[in-house]
């Protein structure tokens, strides 16, 4: 069993794949250059499952695939199935932008991936496009359906941001009841690497366009989940809100992060990390559970935000995953 420094159990491990893209969303990445980190000084599928094992074994029941834009990996199958064949009852999800899951949601489902979070920030094309840097809607709702379709438990993720797409969140939430997802709104988290001149609705604001229309219950969260979730009275649907400044939301943390060059961090908005690169490339996995003991006793009890202070991370949000 894996333990933090603050008696919290961590059992859900986090891996960002790539920090590549093939969005410039103005909330995470706008100005970086479509390059990418050489392949070398990536750990191959092959040194991340020798990791993916042993954390197993020390108590991770949950993994969550990440980016950048995990999609973007070759072989990204080869990998959830190792993982899959490994552990079968592991609850598998990835985060995605869907614009390529037209193609490969077979592909994924077969190999053993169970559940999807996709990113939909907006119902009209031209908002989509000012926000992801490119024409992206028709791929990402085709790659919806297609999730659907294969059996995907899929949930849908907007950031609603003022003037661009805020007038949006009741369309968002009505089409994702229509179709039986829910729909969780999360948050604009203020980062260095996005859009200065951005500005995210606080998670009041948010309930208070959908009070506008619907009658909204509370529910609360639901084990160590980070949403807050809320149901409309008409009808019973539940949405979620992510409020990353709230005073509660770090208390259940059960999440460690893992990079693709190999960094553990153990929060998502601190800039600490150590690395297992080495140690998993030269097959010391006694040498890398020993760091992931040292970032899990050095896991913050919080992070750095709040509702009366608000820092800017230096943090790559696209080298982690949300």
């Amino acid at each position: 069993m894996l333990i933090d420094g603050h008696g919290r159990r961590v059992n859900y491990l986090r891996i960002s794949l790539t920090e590549r893209c093939n969005f410039r969303c103005r909330y995470c990445m706008p100005e970086k250059p479509f390059s990418w980190v050489p392949r070398e000084n990536l750990l191959s599928f092959e040194d991340l499952f020798k990791f993916v094992r042993v954390a197993i074994d020390h108590g991770i029941e949950k993994i969550r695939l990440t980016g950048g834009e995990p999609t973007l990996r070759a072989d990204l199958d080869k990998f959830i199935k190792m993982i899959s064949d490994y552990k079968p009852d592991i609850d598998l999800a990835m985060t995605t932008n869907g614009y390529l899951l037209k193609e490969i949601a077979g592909d994924l489902r077969r190999a053993g991936l169970r559940r999807l979070n996709i990113s939909l920030d907006s119902l009209d094309p031209s908002t989509a496009a000012l926000i992801a840097g490119r024409d992206v809607l028709s791929n990402v709702l085709a790659g919806i359906e297609a999730a659907l379709r294969e059996g995907f438990k899929v949930k849908i993720n907007m950031v609603p941001l003022k003037g661009i797409n805020d007038h949006e969140i009741v369309d968002i939430l009505e089409w994702s009841r229509e179709r039986g997802i829910q729909v969780r709104f999360i948050e604009y988290m203020e980062n260095v690497h996005a859009q200065s001149s951005l500005q995210g609705l606080h998670g009041r604001e948010i309930l208070e366009r959908i009070r506008e229309r619907y009658r909204v219950e509370k529910i609360g969260r639901q084990g160590s989940s980070p949403a807050f979730l809320y149901r409309l009275a008409e009808d019973g649907y539940t949405f979620g809100l992510i409020d990353p400044h709230k005073h509660d939301f770090c208390e259940s943390c059960n999440r460690i992060r893992l990079t693709a060059e190999g960094y553990l961090i153990p929060c998502l908005y601190f800039d600490e990390a150590m690395s297992i690169k080495e140690a998993v490339e030269a097959g010391d996995i006694d040498g890398a559970v020993e760091i992931l003991r040292q970032v899990l006793a050095n896991k913050p009890k919080e992070n750095r935000w709040s509702e009366e202070r608000s820092e800017l991370s230096n943090r790559a949000f696209y080298e982690t995953g949300g």
